[in-house]
C-alpha cells in the first residue's frame, strides 16, 4: 500500500524534479536546478567516464523511475515493517557507472532501515546531491543516510559491490555480518540472424551506454555460424563518436595492438572490436562474440556462465531476457545479481 510507504512523497518529488531537469528545459530556472548543473559538471570533470550525456541518461532513468505508481508497484509484494527497530546498512558503493548504488539507498530506506554510505572515489558527487535535495523536501531523513569516508563501523548489516578480487576481501571482512557481495558480471546478447535494422541499433545502446563499463553492459554476442557482421556494424556506426572520449579511444587502440601483435583474429570497424572468444567479461572497446549450431547450446552456455551473467538480451528466447536497447533501463524490481535486496533487508531482525 502506498501510504505506508516511508518518504515516498520525498522520492516522488525527486523523480519529478530530475524528469523535468531532464526533459523540460533549456536552461537552469531555479537554485536547484543551477546546483544540479553545477554537480554535474564537478562530476564530469573528476571521472572522464562520467560524460555530460551519461549523467543525463542516468538522472533521466531515475526521474522516470521514480514516480508514486512505480514505486508502489515495485513494493506492493512485501510488508513494510516500519522504522520502529532501524538496523544501520554499510552500502560500500561502485563507481563504474553514475549512482550505481543508488538502488540500494531506496532499498534501505523503504525498509525502514538507516544508510551508512561509503562513496567510490569515482562517483562521490551525485548522490550527496541528491540527498540534499531529499532532506529539502523531508528533514527527518537527514538522521535515516550517513556517509562516512572511513572505514565502515558500527552497522548490523552489509551490501558491498565490486570487483572479483575486492569480492573477495569483503566476503572475508563482512563473513560474520548478513551480507550481500556482488562481484564482477557482464551481460550478453544472442543474436539469431533474422534481427532488423533498428534491433541491431538498439543493441548499440546495451553496448556502448557508459562506455561498457556496467554490469548490465553487453560484452559478449552469441551469434548463428556463419553469421555476417557487415549489417551489425552498419547499425552502430552512429556510436562512432565514442571515440572522442579520449578513455575509451586510449583502450581501444591498446587492446587492438595487443590483439594484432598476439595474431588474435579480430573483427574491427574503427572504433569496436570484436574477437571470438569463449569468455564474458571483454575489455573496453571490444566485444567477444561466439558461434553456436542452435539455440539449446546457447542456453546450456548462458546457464554454465550464469554467475558471471546479469541479463540476457534476446528476443523471445529466454522467460528473464530484455530487449535490445533497455539494459541500461531496469525496473526497479529488477535487482543485480537476481538477489532480491528487499526481502534481505526486511528479513533482518
Amino acid at each position: 500500500m502506498a501510504h505506508n510507504i516511508p518518504y515516498l512523497s520525498s522520492f516522488v518529488k525527486l523523480g519529478a524534479f530530475l524528469n523535468n531537469f531532464c526533459e523540460n528545459r533549456k536552461e537552469a530556472t531555479t537554485p536547484w536546478e543551477g546546483k544540479l548543473e553545477g554537480v554535474i559538471e564537478k562530476a564530469s570533470a573528476q571521472n572522464s567516464w562520467f560524460t555530460t550525456e551519461n549523467l543525463k541518461h542516468v538522472l533521466r532513468y531515475w526521474g522516470s523511475q521514480l514516480s508514486e505508481e512505480n514505486i508502489s508497484q515495485w513494493l506492493a509484494p512485501y510488508t513494510l515493517a516500519g522504522q520502529h527497530n532501524p538496523k544501520r546498512i554499510a552500502i560500500i558503493m561502485a563507481g563504474n557507472i553514475p549512482l550505481v548504488g543508488f538502488h540500494d539507498v531506496l532499498s534501505v530506506l523503504f525498509s525502514g532501515n538507516i544508510v551508512l554510505a561509503k562513496l567510490s572515489s569515482n562517483d562521490k558527487v551525485l548522490l550527496p546531491f541528491l540527498v540534499e535535495y531529499l532532506i529539502a523536501m523531508d528533514q527527518s531523513i537527514k538522521e535515516r543516510i550517513l556517509f562516512t569516508e572511513e572505514q565502515v563501523q558500527d552497522f548490523d548489516a552489509v551490501i558491498a559491490t565490486g570487483s572479483n578480487n575486492t569480492g573477495r576481501y569483503f566476503e572475508y571482512y563482512f563473513s560474520k555480518y548478513p551480507n550481500i557481495i556482488r562481484k564482477n558480471r557482464n551481460s550478453v546478447a544472442v543474436i539469431s540472424g533474422k534481427e532488423n535494422k533498428e534491433t541491431l541499433a538498439s543493441l548499440g545502446e546495451d553496448i556502448f551506454r557508459y562506455y561498457g563499463l556496467g554490469c548490465r553492459s553487453v560484452s559478449k554476442l552469441y551469434v548463428p555460424e556463419g553469421y555476417d557482421f557487415i549489417a551489425f556494424f552498419d547499425a552502430i556506426r552512429p556510436w562512432e563518436a565514442i571515440l572522442q572520449n579520449h578513455k575509451y579511444a586510449n583502450n581501444y587502440d591498446y587492446n587492438k595492438a595487443v590483439y594484432l601483435m598476439s595474431e588474435f583474429k579480430i573483427l574491427d570497424n574503427g572504433f569496436l572490436i570484436l574477437r571470438q572468444d569463449q569468455g564474458i567479461a571483454s575489455p573496453v572497446g571490444t566485444v567477444f562474440f561466439e558461434y553456436y549450431k542452435d539455440l539449446e547450446t546457447v542456453k546450456g552456455l548462458i546457464k554454465t556462465s550464469s554467475n558471471a551473467i546479469q541479463c540476457v538480451v534476446a528476443q523471445d528466447f529466454l522467460p528473464n531476457e530484455v530487449a535490445p536497447g533497455l539494459t541500461q533501463l531496469p525496473p526497479l524490481n529488477d535487482y543485480a545479481d537476481g538477489v532480491d535486496t528487499m526481502a534481505f533487508l526486511l528479513q533482518l531482525d
